[in-house]
């Protein structure tokens, strides 16, 4: 039976016949793996996914965890399918063998978790975060710290939270309150509140791992006062810390995933006798947001991963649904039996531009998770600091982009449902609800187009932007050997438009007239990245033969038809300068 989730052909084609993760092998890294256990440990992703993980994704939607004033409840199968995630090692796939890990290629890695994030993207937050959580503390932490709080994430046993919110602050971190009073021990003493804490308090685990951040008083003003600390719910004698539950957050999806506001130094617990919550300071004082970053982008990344997941089964349902509806006849028919509705142009269409924009996401998050592995392992430092800084620069875009378009598949997908798509009897309104989260998870639409801009492109003089300019370039020249001109002098116009209106952007001279464009900007350039994602995948296929590939120069052909062409105006308009978020004033509303 074919899976719903994922297409596995789909990834067998992008991680071996596209991005060659087979060729890592020969990295000392990942020597001792193979094709066999690159497949091995997607088989077994696929099956516990499918098996533990997505029976119950319409249950925890309908039963969302609740708080009794005590405790949070939520649904039994939550934790077991956390226990059965735990079993497969995949929570340390891509950490070193000496923590416990996997030491497999993040770009498998990544694969492998796309499976649980398609089948239920409530509970794969859990370890979503316990990861990222983990990786920070092995690039940061102290032995001692990885000892006492990584290792035991990495068995399952304790899951990992992000604290960065706070309900004054929202995303300003710069205006966060958090305090966190030095000891003579060397501990911390934390005291404030933190909101939108997803994963901060249930009962799936022995112990939660926060990673907080705070201010120390007599530190700098804004950012460069933030220092960054793991608080754990429960000490490493068992104590119960200063950390309280004051609430949960009922949101529109990702209903499974229990959303919280924290209180820190509330007198609730008191370890030794004293109010506020212990915590342990990760790397310097003063360097909080800087380290925080490292699980951030990971993070971002793998938001864009979630709205890919979400647009790709959002496809495959309505796809099964298309081929086996039957409604309506061909125009040139005049009587005959109902034809599936897969027939009709209309249908067609939104069919093809799910396709487009859900493996067009896929491949982009796969491509990053490559980077990383060359950021990691490459041959010389010169190619390790390249995919770095590629990486980076592609971050914001891998994180909006998916979570943009593959909610308009799943829009789209509801569409091809009819009536039926706004029912709960079908999934796809779910997945348009757990995705809508994503364009606001880990920094919003307008703050990836402000990094994006204001950052990532200017940095270490355009550096960024030129490799990521040179790198299609070279993936243009490809696909004329390849024989696929016409898609080849698209992108290359696009590239040449990026680079003009980029200079053009910032050459006004006026900061604020170049940053209130930056959302357009973000949109346009991402579809630049995704059409660049779309010939390298059509580069891959040619002179193959076969449906699958067929219909893979169909969604390409798709994309850069009616989806490249949109950037055309916005460059224009972003050419000019526009000033009409800037001159509006907000009596006019």
């Amino acid at each position: 039976m074919r899976s719903l989730l994922l297409s596995r052909r789909d990834l067998d084609f992008l991680l071996h016949e596209w991005l060659d993760v087979g060729a890592l092998t020969a990295r000392e890294r990942f020597a001792e793996h193979s094709r066999e256990t690159f497949d091995a440990v997607l088989e077994l992703s696929e099956r516990v996914a499918t098996e533990q993980f997505a029976p119950h994704n319409r249950t925890a939607d309908l039963h969302e965890p609740e708080f009794d004033g005590e405790r949070v409840h939520m649904i039994p199968e939550v934790a077991k399918a956390l226990e059965a995630f735990a079993a497969t090692g995949i929570t340390a796939a891509g950490m070193d063998e000496s923590v416990g890990g996997m030491q497999l290629p993040q770009t498998v890695a990544q694969a492998c978790f796309l499976w649980f994030q398609a089948a239920n993207v409530g509970t794969s937050a859990y370890p979503f975060l316990t990861i990222a959580n983990a990786n920070l503390l092995l690039a940061h932490g102290t032995p001692e710290q990885v000892e006492t709080w990584v290792e035991p994430m990495l068995e399952g046993r304790y899951f990992g939270t992000m604290c960065l919110s706070e309900p004054q602050a929202g995303s300003s971190l710069a205006d966060i309150t958090t305090r966190a009073e030095p000891r003579d021990d060397g501990t911390y003493r934390l005291s404030g509140n933190k909101m939108w804490i997803s994963g901060g308090d249930h009962d799936l685990s022995e112990n939660i791992v926060h990673l907080v951040l705070a201010k120390v008083p007599g530190g700098p003003a804004g950012v460069k006062g933030i220092s960054l600390f793991i608080v754990p719910k429960f000490l490493a004698d068992g104590q119960r810390n200063d950390v309280s539950l004051a609430g949960v957050n009922h949101k529109m999806g990702f209903r499974g995933t229990v959303n919280t506001l924290l209180n820190f130094g509330e007198g609730r617990h008191t370890p030794g006798g004293e109010a506020g919550a212990v915590g342990y300071l990760v790397g310097e004082e003063g360097r909080g947001l800087a380290l925080m970053f490292h699980m951030m982008n990971e993070a971002r990344v793998g938001v864009g991963g979630n709205a890919a997941a979400l647009g790709y089964t959002g496809y495959l349902h309505a796809l099964d649904y298309a081929r086996t509806r039957t409604q309506g006849r061909p125009p040139t028919a005049k009587s005959g039996p109902p034809v599936a509705i897969i027939e009709h142009p209309d249908v067609a269409r939104m069919l093809l531009a799910q396709k487009s924009y859900a493996e067009g996401a896929v491949a982009l998050i796969l491509y990053c998770a490559r980077l990383l592995d060359d950021e990691r392992t490459g041959a010389t430092e010169v190619d390790r600091a390249r995919a770095h800084l590629l990486l980076d620069t592609l971050t914001p875009i891998a994180k909006s982009w998916p979570s943009q378009w593959c909610l308009a598949a799943n829009d789209l997908a509801i569409q091809v449902h009819g009536g039926y798509g706004y029912t709960r009897e079908y999934a796809v309104e779910q997945f348009w609800r757990d995705n809508r989260l994503n364009m606001i998870h880990e920094g919003t639409h307008g703050i990836q187009g402000l990094d994006l801009l204001g950052r990532k492109v200017v940095l270490h003089d355009g550096a960024g932007l030129r490799l990521l300019l040179d790198t299609i370039t070279g993936t243009v020249d490809a696909a004329r050997a390849a024989g696929l001109d016409d898609h080849a002098d698209a992108l290359a116009a696009a590239v040449a438009r990026t680079g003009e209106v980029t200079a053009a952007l910032w050459a006004a001279g006026d900061p604020a007239v170049t940053l209130a464009n930056s959302s357009t900007y973000l949109e346009a350039v991402g579809h630049v990245v995704v059409a660049w994602m779309w010939l390298e995948q059509l580069v891959a296929a040619a002179g193959r033969e076969g449906d699958f590939y067929d219909g893979k120069r169909a969604a390409g052909g798709y994309f850069f038809r009616h989806e490249l062409p949109r950037t055309g105006p916005q460059f224009a308009l972003l050419e000019s300068l526009d000033r009409s978020t800037l001159d509006v004033r907000p009596e006019w509303f």
